[in-house]
């Protein structure tokens, strides 16, 4: 892994753009309604990711491990609009405090039909956050180099379902499914040598 000034730049050269002129959306035929998440990545020593453990008596996905984010809402402008609104009412973070340095490339997830647009902010270092209690039970901080050196590629089958994927066991949480098919996409951008 790379010192943090060098990996912001590695990742603003290797993200799609995310300024509110080029907005990020879903296709327009895409049958899926628009949501935006945040990966935040704390921009110190030692790079890391943040994470929140979902509330146990959420509608979806209760209990699972995600980055900050949701659905779009009529008044957002765009998707980094949902995802900054969403990440300020999860975990408290001020839009002013985040640098914006990309987008991943959309994706539909599978079992909600969401097209997720996951955008990359770096955050500075000891952020005090302050989780919802109505939506997050608890923050995860996971270090770079721990989430690349836990990283594995997994088939999970029950009955006539199976799922393959990437997944990462983290403080006694898995991190799966669409976040974990976000995480894998971001890592292998940081993984790349830079030019």
């Amino acid at each position: 892994m790379y010192p943090s000034a060098t990996l912001r730049a590695q990742l603003r050269d290797a993200l799609l753009p995310a300024s509110p002129a080029a907005p990020l959306q879903p296709p327009a035929d895409a049958d899926g309604r628009p949501a935006a998440v945040l990966i935040p990545l704390i921009d110190d020593v030692e790079p890391s990711l943040v994470f929140t453990k979902r509330a146990d008596d959420l509608s979806r996905h209760p209990g699972e491990i995600s980055f900050p984010g949701g659905l779009r809402h009529p008044e957002d402008s765009d998707l980094l609009v949902t995802a900054l609104r969403e990440t300020e009412e999860e975990l408290g973070l001020l839009r002013s405090d985040v640098e914006v340095l990309g987008a991943l490339e959309p994706f539909l997830t599978y079992t909600t039909g969401f097209w997720v647009t996951p955008f990359v902010g770096a955050v500075e270092a000891d952020y005090r956050f302050v989780p919802s209690p109505a939506e997050i039970a608890e923050v995860i901080e996971v270090p770079l180099a721990e989430l690349d050196r836990i990283e594995r590629e997994v088939e999970w089958r029950r009955d006539e379902w199976t799922w393959t994927g990437f997944v990462y066991e983290v403080e006694g949480h898995t991190i799966w499914g669409a976040t974990g098919r976000m995480l894998h996409q971001f890592l292998e951008i940081v993984r790349k040598e830079p030019e």
